[in-house]
């Protein structure tokens, strides 16, 4: 058996997933991302595919975020021409957020040709509306457990528990000489957290590719009440704005619920929700029907059991700018949770000069991004060609991951009734990388941490990998 497996993506960074298995001479992706965060990564988007595009036979997606899904309107613009394959909520949940990665690629190009601060000129889109769309005509839901069987690979979808629809992916592989299993994480979600249920336990496998977002740390326990009212009522009683970027997915969903029990708890004041961010809305609904919680029983209208009462939504251009001109006391809620694109930067550009507001960081702020400058003190971010200053409160939430901690992924591989023979550590920055490669290290694992392009050979005799470049193994 001829198996190998290449890190695209996803390898010593935190965004960018993107695996290609290759068995016996036929090819496969797992997650196809986009890359965030520092200019020299967001540049990788823009290389062409280091991998025959029209080999591919299908691409297996882990869960709808767009650093696992956001490269798939390029990839059907460069050629590939077979099936994507998902859970059912996350083809809905792409479907939004691909269509909106669209439209803010094509806003943000328009918006450096009409003020002219871009290098390139003119400034394009890395794909648009139309390019999502073909993408989204491959993609084809897989319910969970349920088996599907594609060339050499029986595959299954199991519960990943970090967003709606997130899943890992076992994959066996077969062929005529020697058979093999290997399980891709994804990202994996924590336990007994609101709006999403535990990780399914891993399966017996012989190869486990984990994710390591939070490899080098664990997840502060101090409830967001606790670390937030204080904070919030005294931004409140400046007549301030509190403003907090959040991912559309599950972020936004999580934050208005905590801010709902905040208020109806009597810890801060009822002012004002602003939740300027259509997908936030659309996501919403996709949770309800999917969910099946009581969190999210149908009511009319469908969202009142987690918003607060006299929340206010924003779809249009028009009303984001109009909510711009509002004074506080009152709350917004915008995307991008890393403050790397949409309407969140026009906020920013009017929010942070102030101190009597306060900016809300709620999630992973990867390295490159705005949101990672604020939270290591930069006196400036730069917004459309402007150096703003950051003279607003700067808080961070601790908590509020959806990521699995360095605990949880331990404990998550320990609940295999068999240990992996080989663990792959992928999808962090190089600290956590090493830390969470020290950690199963001392626990007997031999973990190997790829480099970007590296890639793979699995010996049929020893069960194991070993790399056809420059190997570099977290052992010694």
């Amino acid at each position: 058996m001829s198996l190998h497996l290449t890190f695209h993506g996803g390898a010593e960074t935190v965004t960018g997933s993107r695996f290609e298995l290759e068995v016996d001479g036929r090819h496969y992706l797992v997650d196809c991302g986009l890359f965030q965060g520092l200019k020299a990564l967001r540049l990788l988007n823009w290389r062409a595919p280091e991998f025959d595009v029209r080999r591919i036979e299908a691409v297996f997606i882990t869960h709808a975020h767009i650093d696992h899904t956001g490269y798939l309107p390029r990839l059907v613009k460069e050629g590939f021409r077979g099936p994507i394959y998902c859970t059912p909520a996350t083809r809905e949940l792409a479907e939004i957020m691909l269509m909106d990665a669209a439209r803010i690629q094509e806003e943000d190009a328009r918006y450096a040709n009409r003020k002219g601060f871009s290098k390139h000129h003119p400034a394009l889109p890395l794909f648009d509306e139309r390019d999502a769309r073909a993408a989204l005509a491959h993609m084809q839901p897989v319910p969970f457990g349920k088996q599907l069987d594609v060339g050499p690979l029986r595959v299954r979808f199991h519960q990943a528990g970090h967003i709606l629809g997130s899943a890992f992916i076992e994959l066996d592989v077969r062929s005529s000489e020697a058979s093999t299993s290997l399980v891709f994480s994804g990202d994996l979600g924590r336990t007994d957290q609101p709006l999403h249920p535990d990780p399914e336990r891993l399966p017996n496998t012989d190869t486990l590719v984990l994710e390591s977002t939070y490899g080098d740390r664990a997840h502060d326990r101090e409830t967001f009440a606790r670390q937030m009212a204080s904070a919030f009522r005294k931004t409140i009683e400046r007549r301030g704005t509190i403003l907090i970027p959040a991912f559309a997915v599950a972020r936004a969903q999580l934050v208005t619920l905590l801010l709902r029990d905040l208020i109806e708890s009597g810890q801060i004041p009822a002012v004002p929700i602003h939740i300027d961010s259509p997908m936030a809305v659309d996501v919403t609904d996709i949770y309800q029907r999917h969910a099946g919680t009581s969190l999210l029983d149908a009511l009319p209208g469908g969202q009142q059991k987690l918003f607060p009462k006299g929340v206010q939504f924003h779809r249009t251009v028009d009303e984001s700018k109009a909510l711009s001109a509002l004074p506080g006391p009152r709350i917004i809620i915008s995307a991008s949770g890393m403050m790397t694109g949409g309407r969140v930067l026009h906020h920013l550009k009017r929010l942070l000069p102030d101190p009597l507001n306060l900016l809300l960081l709620a999630g992973f702020q990867a390295a490159g991004t705005r949101g990672r400058a604020v939270l290591e003190g930069a006196a400036t971010v730069r917004i459309h060609g402007q150096d703003i200053p950051v003279r607003a409160q700067v808080l961070e939430a601790q908590g509020l991951s959806a990521h699995a901690d360095r605990g949880e992924l331990e404990k998550w591989v320990q609940s295999a009734e068999k240990p992996p023979t080989n663990l792959i550590l992928v999808h962090g920055e190089p600290e956590a990388l090493k830390e969470l490669a020290r950690e199963f290290r001392s626990k007997g694992f031999h973990p190997i941490v790829p480099r970007l392009g590296e890639r793979f050979a699995f010996e049929p005799r020893s069960g194991r990998w070993k790399s056809a470049g420059s190997a570099r193994s977290e052992d010694g």
